[in-house]
Parts: structure tokens; sequence; C-alpha cells
């Protein structure tokens, strides 16, 4: 009784609140969104697709995002500030109510976009329209040449930086050629090693030569009796004209005296003058020897005269020191000349690794530069082509609404009020859960590129009709390959590796929002698909709070990445292979701030090294919501991987994980939807998976 009171109640007030509506008017206006007039200039792409309109991703549709634009409160604002609109109460209007009188509407197979506005003024109606399609016109041109602007802007900021980097570099090179007197280090090279060969011929040469010389010194120095410098200060005396004169002299005055002494007596005068003669003689013959050897006494009086035959010995015995002594000096010039040659050589591949370095740095900075000079040039000219996409192709018509159908519907609004009283405890408790429901609120939540959706085909609880995942995660990838869940993961491994043609990912970071969303599973999964593709896989647990990959794979977990990061263990050594071109580094013993090790020089040398070994490397992370070693991972690898799951994560927690990706200015490479539960997605899609997934599972009993 008090269900039916109720209810005719309502009916009853609905029924009086149709006698009060007032006609309503509406205007409508069309726009037409042309293809944009813009260039490729700052993507470089051409092609057929040069300027057309398209949307991010195959769902998203270039309509709508004007139909947004056009609904934004700025322009809303403004429509209203321009025309004064005003409530009965004379209270400018707000945007949220100016949005509900607000409509758009498009025409299938075009792009045709029609704005319609109702009021109780047709007056006012049709000024709303026009002015509402007028500024999105403004801000349609305006914001395309902003974008353009902004380009050049930067680029024009850039270019004086990249210049000054440009001649650094080209200092820094001719510097070090200067410095270590290069001109070309392959030709320096092939001579410096031609030249060692030929000194090192020489060098043989010489020594074969000197030998034979010093075997010749060695017999003559036996016949002459004397040393190499007696034999040439002798051969000096001998061929000295003033020696030789007072040689004679002395010798002539001896043999006076001599012949004298026999005939006279000692004090006889002509004795005694003959006496004084040769003492001055003896005098003068030491001084001229001195003179000829520059002050000193090499030889003996017996060498100062002698015959032609010795002469002749001395004359070669002096011509072969003269000879050892060069061939001596050669060998030492020799030998040193082609030292220096070999440590020129030595040092050679160190200077060319400088300088090719030095060369890439500059042909590096020479390429920016170049490329931005260029890319200038583009924006100049997209910034003069830029006219916008858009423009009015009907103004505002009024025509007056029919107010039945919103008779009918305050009737029904009313009988269906009753209704909803009664149901109104479901509704309160269905609203309180803030959890994600289906993959599309994941995906608008999110806002990133979806990757992958991997569907849940689970028992479910008769009380609450959830998905019951088992402990320990499946490996259905490797465990059942022709399931739709491991399609699904082949899907996002072909996802993956087309999302970036100019440089394929190798590192990536799979963490999610919160905990129980399945990351661990993803990535184990996907480790798996891509192995199978015969790539070289490390899938790394890192998620050092909670490790579940040993679980996963069955293996222990005594020593792991924690102990390699503290060099407590070898790589080589805890690394295990679970299938074929699939490796597996557990996390180890689990450290009291993993955090701390995470984020180290260790690990960013050990992340870089595993991408040289292998393929392909998965890091399974914590969650955003237990720390922020993912944030870490994710800015010393090639993008984060974020996993959703329905039922699990809530709006609260995906605007947490967004905040925390964008301040740490992470490269998030898309989103995977993981365990999509199919009774709540619509999508064809889902619908003919659950039932291949059905039939699947009723042959697996036959046949069990």
């Amino acid at each position: 009784l008090s269900a039916a009171l109720i209810l005719s109640s309502t009916v009853v007030v609905a029924l009086g609140l149709t006698t009060l509506l007032k006609p309503a008017y509406e205007a409508q206006g069309k726009l037409l969104i042309k293809k944009s007039s813009q260039t490729t200039a700052l993507t470089g792409l051409g092609g057929e697709k040069l300027g057309q309109l398209e949307g991010l991703d195959m769902k998203s549709s270039p309509i709508s995002t004007e139909m947004e634009v056009i609904h934004s409160v700025p322009l809303l604002q403004k429509t209203i500030a321009l025309l004064n609109l005003r409530d009965p109460r004379g209270v400018p209007i707000t945007p949220e109510i100016f949005a509900k009188r607000l409509k758009f509407k498009n025409t299938p197979t075009t792009d045709v976009l029609q704005v319609s506005y109702e009021s109780k003024n047709p007056e006012e109606a049709t000024a709303v329209v026009n002015k509402l399609m007028d500024l999105y016109l403004e801000n349609n041109v305006f914001t395309n040449r902003a974008e353009t602007i902004a380009a050049g802007e930067f680029i024009v900021k850039q270019l004086p930086q990249t210049e000054a980097t440009v001649r650094q570099a080209e200092l820094a090179l001719r510097g070090f050629q200067e410095h270590n007197h290069l001109v070309s280090l392959t030709e320096e090279s092939k001579s410096a090693v031609a030249i060692v060969k030929e000194l090192e011929g020489k060098i043989t040469e010489v020594n074969a030569a000197l030998a034979d010389v010093n075997a010749q010194y060695v017999s003559l120095q036996s016949k002459v009796g004397m040393s190499s410098g007696s034999a040439i200060a002798a051969n000096t005396l001998n061929q000295s004209p003033g020696v030789q004169k007072v040689l004679e002299s002395l010798q002539q005055a001896e043999s006076d005296l001599a012949l004298k002494r026999s005939l006279f007596q000692e004090a006889h005068p002509l004795i005694q003058d003959l006496k004084h003669q040769t003492q001055i003689l003896q005098v003068l013959l030491r001084e001229r020897i001195a003179q000829s050897l520059n002050g000193q006494q090499l030889v003996s009086d017996a060498s100062l005269q002698m015959g032609a035959s010795k002469q002749k010995l001395i004359d070669d015995f002096v011509k072969v020191e003269v000879e050892r002594l060069g061939l001596a000096n050669r060998l030492a010039l020799l030998s040193q000349t082609a030292a220096t040659y070999k440590r020129r050589i030595e040092i050679l591949p160190k200077l060319e690794q400088e300088q090719r370095e030095l060369e890439r740095q500059l042909e590096a900075a020479q390429s920016t530069y170049q490329t931005l000079l260029k890319k200038l040039q583009e924006v100049k000219v997209q910034e003069n082509q830029n006219i916008g996409n858009a423009r009015i192709i009907e103004p505002a018509l009024v025509t007056v609404k029919s107010t039945t159908t919103q008779k009918i519907l305050i009737v029904f609004v009313g009988g269906m009020l009753g209704m909803m009283l009664a149901t109104g405890m479901v509704v309160i408790l269905e609203v309180r859960d803030r959890s994600i429901k289906t993959l599309k609120e994941a995906r608008e939540l999110y806002g990133y590129t979806l990757l992958g959706a991997i569907p849940s085909f689970g028992k479910k609880n008769s009380l609450r009709h959830q998905v019951i995942e088992a402990a320990i995660p499946e490996l259905l990838v490797r465990d059942n390959p022709r399931s739709p869940i491991a399609e699904g993961y082949r899907m996002l491994q072909a996802n993956l590796k087309f999302l970036s043609s100019d440089k394929p990912l190798q590192v990536i970071v799979v963490t999610s929002a919160v905990p129980k969303e399945g990351k661990s599973t993803v990535s184990a999964n996907l480790a798996t698909a891509i192995a199978q593709l015969g790539r070289r896989v490390l899938l790394v647990d890192a998620d050092m709070r909670h490790p579940l990959q040993h679980h996963i794979w069955n293996l222990t977990n005594a020593a792991g990445l924690s102990d390699v990061i503290v060099n407590q263990a070898e790589f080589t050594s805890v690394v295990n292979t679970a299938i074929a071109n699939l490796d597996i580094l557990t996390a180890g013993v689990i450290p009291p701030n993993p955090l701390a090790l995470l984020d180290s020089k260790r690990m960013a040398t050990l992340i870089e090294s595993f991408s040289t070994t292998y393929d392909f490397v998965i890091i399974d992370a914590p969650p955003l919501a237990i720390g922020a070693d993912a944030l870490t991972l994710g800015k010393m690898t090639d993008g984060v991987l974020l996993v959703a799951r329905p039922g699990v994560v809530s709006s609260v927690g995906v605007t947490a994980a967004k905040e925390a990706l964008l301040a740490t200015g992470q490269n998030v490479l898309g989103l995977v939807v993981n365990g999509v539960i199919l009774k709540n997605e619509s999508d064809s899609y889902f619908y003919y998976a659950k039932e291949y997934a059905d039939v699947a599972y009723s042959k697996k009993k036959v046949t069990n």
C-alpha cells in the first residue's frame, strides 16, 4: 500500500508539473569540419594522409573532439559574457547550466556538425548558436597558429645553443689534431709501420757491417800494438811537417854531439853548445807535439818517426776506427728513430679512438643543427598556410520545440521515482563502489594508448559472481597457447613491437597503480610470448617488496637481483633458464630498503648490460601505490607499461598513478587491461571471445 501511495503521489505531482510547462525554442546551426590545411612540418610525415584531421587511435573521432572543444568551459564563459546571459533572477547563468541546454549532432557519413541551443527566448537561442560558432572558429584559427608559432620560437631559441655546440665540437677536434700532430691517422699508421720495417732492415745491415769492422779493428790493433787514440796521435805526428823537421834537427844535433864527444872533453865549448842546442830542440819538439795533439801526450818518442809499413798499418787502423765509430753512431741513431716510431705506433689506436669520438660528437651536433634549420623553414611555411579547418555552412535557425515529449517524460520519471525509492539502498551500495568496471572506463580514466586487453575466463563464485584466481598465476601462453588469453598476450607483444618504428623497444618496466592487478602475471606471460618468437628475453623480478616470479616459475629465491646489485653474487650464477630463449632473474634476498638498491648506479649499469646481452628485457616492478621503485626504474629504461584490472583499481588509484607518472616525466608506453570481466563488456569482440572460450572449455570436458 505504501508503495502504491508513493507511486500514485509521484504520478500526480508529475501531471501537475506538466501543466506548468511553457513553450521552448531551439536554434540550430551547422559547421563543416574540413580537412586540416596544416602540413606535417613538425613530424616529417607525408603521403596520402597529409593534412587529414584524424584521431589519436582507431576508435577516437575527430568530430567528437571538436564537439568537446566547442563544449569547453572557456568558450561557454566567453559566450555567456558577450551575450550577457542571465537566469530569471538576473544572475549570470553558469557554464554548467549553459552546457545542459547545448546539444550536438553529427550527420552520419559526413563532416557536418549541428549545434543546437534551447531557450525560452527565440532571439537568445539564435544569438547563442551564432556567437558560439563564431568564437569556435576564432579559437580554431588561433590555436592552430599558436602551436606553430610556439614550435618556431622553440627552434629559434635552440639554434644558438646548437650552433655553439657545433663550434665547440669543431674546436675540440681541431685542437686534438694540432696537439697530437695528426693529419691522417690511417696514412700515418701505414707509413709508420713501413718506416719501422725499413729501419729494422737497416739496423740489421749496420749490425752486420759493424761486426765485420770490429773484427778488422781487433786484428789491426794487435798488429799496431797501441790504442786507437795513440795510433791517431802517432799518425798525426808522422804527417806533421813541423814535428818531423824539429825531430830531424834534434836527431842531427844528437848525432853531432855524440861525434864531438869522441873528439873533445865534456867541458869543451863545442860540446856545451851542442848540448844546449839539443835541449832547445827537445823543448821545441815537445811544444810542436803539444800543438799537434792539442796539449795531449799520447805517444812515445819511438812513435814520432815510423817506417812505411807501420805507417800504412796505422793508417788502416785509423780508417777502421773511424768507420767503426761511424757505424756505431748510425746504429744508435737508427735504433733511437725506430723506438720513436714504435712508441708513436703504440699510441695511434688510442688517438684514433679519441678522434673518432670527437668526430661523432661533431657529426651529431651538425646533424641536429641542420635538422633545426630545416624544421624552422617548414614551421614558417606551415604558419603561413594555417587558416583553420572549419567554417559555418548554416547560421542559426530557430524552431518551436514540442512539449509533448517533455510531458510524457515527466510522467514517466514520476512513475519511475517510486520504483527508484524501493531500490535506493542497492543504488547507494553500487555508488559507493568506486572501482573501475569496464575496459572503456579504464581507457578513459587513464587516457593512455590501449596496447592490450586480457579477458578473464575463470570460474565464478556463486555468491558474488566475481572471478577467482589461483594464488599462483598461470602461464597460459606456455600451458594453453591456443586460448584467447594467450592470443591476448601475443596481440600485446605485437602492439609493443610496432609501437616505436624509429627505435625498437628493448627494456620496459611493467607496473600497476595498486596491488592485485596482475602485473606479475602480465610480465611472465608477455615474456613467454616474446620468447616463443625466437627472441632472447630476460624477465627481471624487481618487486623486492612482494616478489612473485620465483613462485610463478617454480624457482628458488635464495639469490637474485638484490644480491647481484650489492656484488654478493654474479649474474650468471643466479639467472635461470625457464624455457627456450627466456631467462629469469628472481628478486633475491629482500632488502630493508629496496629503493636504495634500485636507485643506484649499479642497477643502471646492470640494465645497460642486460640490453646488450638480450633482445628484450622485462622488469616486473612494484605497484605505484607501494613506492617509487617503478618510477625510478622507468627513468632507466625505454618506458613504462601500465597494467589495470577492472574491479580492483579505483578512480582514486588511477588519478594518483597518473599524477605520479606525470610528475616524474615517465614515458608511458600504453595500457594493458588485465582480467576484463566479460559480462560487463558490450563489445562484440569480447562476446565472441567468451563464446570461443566456452566452446573450448566444453571440448576439454568431453575429451577429459
